[in-house]
């Protein structure tokens, strides 16, 4: 009987505490009432005080409180039973208001105990703000027009302080998801913020700390900023890594490069390609800080004309300073050694260039890109285009985007050319032979009937993912692939003079990005469209697609900014992508699928081409494991940036293989017998095992190394390590 007259005297103080909280709000005070003070109400005054206290709150509070009140009346109810009662009332009795202590330890702001004493409940509550007991259900002062807690409050400051502090959660979490999304898709892409540490938000202190709702505001303004897309904004200069890498080993850091003087005039140097005295002279240029503007007479043929009427010879290097010709490079050496250089400088800062002094080069001049006789079929194709039905459809259980008809097609061609319904089906089987459309599943040339096909700008992947497409169907002629490629070669060999360092290492991206030789690329590429490439020589295919791969490594780079991940790397490589000749190719298709005969890529379970791709038939007929001395793409491990040309293609690919490992990238260590090599991706190319591999390799070291590599190889003593791979970007 102890315990239960412990558990019944507890009961009896926490019936007095909850009455006591009742009491409270009818009387507009949080004094604690004696415990015989509560005992005088009954359940009828308590309700009905209630019910006048509570008469505009919401039904679902007022049956929530008559509930909490009626377990009360029960409690007292068995209470006044005495020690008579049961025991299995009096059970009851504790069950039930322990219960109620657990409301009221949830709806309690405060976290008071049931069992504290009163005294010291007082103590607190005069020192703190008044809170509730838990008789409430928790949230529920949220949904009240009036509460008795307010009521020393003015009703207007209440009813206006409530919502304004839920326009400010709501707010914040507006704030906070954003926030959240954003750095998921940085982490997805293993891409680290750009605004330092990743953003956090302290779930347990942000709704009460004003402070963390300010920064998260800030956090969330600055990815506002940067969801402004610049992919040049992720793409450094050579000299900040090598800073950051010096810096972290405790170095002093690189020093940035000078800038160019602020000028009103003009510099013009003529150049060409392959000169050395250019290469010197443009150099020169650079380190007296004086910014030019290049005009090679290899990419302007028209500007040869010119610079033997006003120079007298065509021979290059020669500088302008706005309209007075200084000379080549002997004669802007000669200025600097006599000091009078500096004069021809301040002339260039405080004059500026008059109607007499050459034009630098237009967007397009001597461009014959996009240019030519226009074509015919062409025409018919794009008057076809606008007469056709071309909408999504469905077809063998499938639906296909952006299609039409063939026999829409085949009523067309009949009364646009007036031929039977026979020879419009002839006639479109020579549109789709010229690549302008083709059939959705390849299954047929073009048949008339129910058959679907699509337009060649209108195919999903051409239009969401090729980069050499804009403009839609070009209206000109498609001209020899051969007469691109040499266009192309020449274009790419300008881009390496002009911005790679001299060594092909490094290329800067931001002057290709703005440069007129780029925007000339850009037009040449147009003309891929619907070349034929079957009837390619072996050099002249390995040729143009080693110069395509690595200029369409620099477009991908500048459209999409350097990889930072695998993530980044496999949109860059497999989802970049030009249209040649129909077909749509990645840097992933050009370089597993046509350079190196269709096979499968690292760490990948199926070749490129299919059996019945049509790109198969582009595809060398070996594979050639020189390229990986010559593809370039656009991280230090990379070999140097390249032209190369048909007539010597297989010559220039050994001296890339010579240069590539005797730059650094094999070393070998013959007291320690070991050594190290990069080519571990692409090993299969070059042998079967390690000794096949570093038997090929031996065929670019100097001799003596050479020789020595073979020793060791022979008496099966050489330990073999595969250098890490530098994904750092080569600008």
């Amino acid at each position: 009987m102890t315990s239960v007259n412990t558990s019944e005297d507890n009961c009896k103080k926490n019936n007095d505490n909850g009455q006591d909280d009742l009491d409270d709000e009818m009387n507009e005070s949080r004094v604690v009432p004696s415990e015989a003070q509560g005992e005088k109400l009954d359940s009828n005054v308590e309700h009905n005080d209630l019910g006048e206290m509570n008469k505009n709150e919401d039904p679902k509070s007022q049956a929530v409180e008559r509930a909490d009140l009626a377990k009360i009346n029960e409690c007292r109810e068995l209470e006044s039973r005495g020690e008579g009662g049961k025991l299995e009332d009096k059970n009851e009795l504790v069950d039930s208001c322990d219960k109620i202590n657990e409301d009221s330890d949830l709806g309690s702001n405060a976290g008071v105990e049931t069992n504290q004493d009163p005294d010291e409940i007082v103590g607190e509550e005069e020192e703190q703000e008044p809170v509730f007991d838990g008789i409430e259900v928790p949230g529920m002062e949220a949904n009240r027009s009036t509460s008795s807690r307010s009521l020393d409050l003015d009703s207007e400051v209440e009813g206006s302080t409530w919502p304004e502090k839920a326009v400010t959660l709501k707010n914040l979490v507006k704030l906070k998801s954003s926030v959240a999304v954003n750095i998921f898709l940085r982490r997805l892409s293993l891409k680290k913020d750009e605004i330092g540490e990743d953003i956090s938000v302290d779930e347990n202190k942000v709704a009460s700390d004003s402070s963390k709702d300010i920064e998260v505001a800030e956090d969330f303004q600055k990815m506002s900023e940067r969801s402004l897309w610049n992919p040049l904004n992720y793409i450094r200069k050579s000299t900040d890594v090598d800073a950051e890498n010096i810096a972290e080993q405790g170095e002093e850091a690189i020093k940035e490069p000078p800038q160019p003087l602020v000028m009103r005039g003009t510099i013009l140097l003529y150049t060409r390609l392959g000169s050395q005295d250019c290469k010197e002279a443009r150099l020169f240029l650079y380190q007296k800080r004086l910014r030019y503007v290049e005009i090679n007479i290899d990419v302007y043929p028209g500007r040869k004309l010119e610079l033997e009427k006003i120079a007298g010879s065509s021979a290059v290097p020669k500088v302008f300073f706005n309209e007075i010709l200084i000379g080549g490079l002997s004669e802007l050496k000669g200025l600097d050694d006599s000091g009078r250089l500096d004069e021809k400088i301040e002339y260039l800062v405080t004059e500026v260039s008059s109607f007499e002094a050459p034009v630098p080069p237009l967007s397009g001049e001597d461009d014959v890109s996009c240019r030519g006789a226009i074509d015919e079929l062409a025409v018919i194709v794009l008057k076809m285009k606008n007469s056709v039905v071309v909408k999504d459809r469905f077809y063998k259980m499938r639906r296909f985007t952006n299609c039409f008809l063939g026999s829409e097609a085949v009523d067309f061609l009949s009364e646009d050319q007036y031929l039977e319904r026979e020879e419009a089906v002839e006639f479109g089987r020579k549109l789709a032979s010229k690549l302008f459309f083709q059939h959705v599943l390849d299954d047929n040339l073009f048949e008339d009937g129910d058959h679907l096909y699509r337009f060649l700008d209108d195919d999903p992947i051409v239009s969401s993912q090729c980069h050499n497409i804009p403009r839609g169907i070009i209206d000109v002629k498609s001209k020899p692939i051969s007469e691109i490629a040499s266009r192309l070669r020449i274009l790419s060999y300008a881009i390496l003079e002009a911005y790679a360092s001299e060594d092909g290492k490094h290329i800067d991206y931001r002057s290709v990005h703005g440069s007129e030789e780029f925007a000339r690329y850009l037009r040449i590429v147009q003309e891929l469209q619907r070349v034929e490439l079957q009837d390619m020589p072996r050099e002249e295919k390995l040729a143009f697609f080693i110069n395509l791969y690595n200029m369409m490594t620099i477009h991908a780079i500048l459209v999409l900014g350097y990889p930072v991940g695998a993530l980044e790397r496999s949109k860059l490589f497999g989802d970049f992508k030009y249209v040649i000749g129909g077909c749509t190719y990645s840097l992933s298709a050009i370089q597993n699928g046509i350079l190196r005969c269709n096979q499968r890529p690292p760490y990948n379970l199926m070749k490129p081409f299919s059996a019945k791709d049509k790109r198969l038939q582009a595809a060398l007929p070996y594979p050639e494991p020189l390229i990986h001395f010559a593809l370039v793409s656009g991280n230090r491990s990379s070999p140097a940036l390249r032209c190369y040309s048909p007539g010597n293609i297989d010559k220039e690919l050994m001296e890339a293989g010579r240069d590539f490992l005797r730059g650094g990238e094999f070393f070998l260590d013959l007291q320690a017998k070991v050594a190290s090599i990069i080519m571990y991706l692409f090993s299969v190319d070059f042998g079967k095992n390690e000794v096949e591999v570093l038997k090929h390799a031996s065929n670019y070291l100097e001799p003596a190394a050479s020789a020595a590599l073979l020793e060791l190889l022979a008496s099966s003593q050489l330990k073999v390590i595969y250098q890490p791979y530098d994904w750092t970007s080569n600008c």
